[in-house]
């Protein structure tokens, strides 16, 4: 597993849990960092999963609302949590990362639906991405 597909696990992972936790993006990245301080061996993942997350609560407005446009009968809340976390992941690539082309974070987060959510997220998820990635 690459660094940067590690590190997007830890963001799906942190987001996920503030989520579930209904908790604010900033309170769950300053407790991944106390975390990360703890855990030397984990940093590597640290830094692009911080980069991530940061960047998703500081355009998170504009990201759901794109979802919520490209979404085709599916509201934010009514999305899996999972979902809204792959989803998000993979807007902000698309959307604020230039560094990361835009098939690579479509296939990223497809691979993480089809691993971690149920049997039609892959399809919306490639869809919504893919839908995205021919806009911007």
């Amino acid at each position: 597993m690459s660094a940067r597909t590690k590190a997007r696990k830890r963001a799906l992972d942190l987001l996920y849990g503030a989520d579930l936790r209904e908790i604010s993006l900033n309170a769950a990245i300053a407790v991944e960092a106390a975390r990360d301080l703890a855990e030397p061996k984990r940093s590597s993942s640290w830094q692009y999963a911080r980069q991530i997350v940061e960047g998703i609560a500081e355009h998170g407005d504009e990201i759901d609302e794109l979802i919520e446009t490209y979404a085709q009968g599916w509201t934010i809340n009514r999305m899996p949590v999972i979902d809204r976390a792959i989803v998000r992941i993979g807007m902000w690539e698309i959307l604020f990362n230039d560094e990361v082309p835009d098939g690579v974070a479509i296939s990223e987060a497809v691979d993480a639906a089809k691993s971690l959510s149920t049997e039609d997220s892959a399809g919306f998820v490639n869809g919504l991405l893919g839908r995205v990635a021919q806009t911007r």
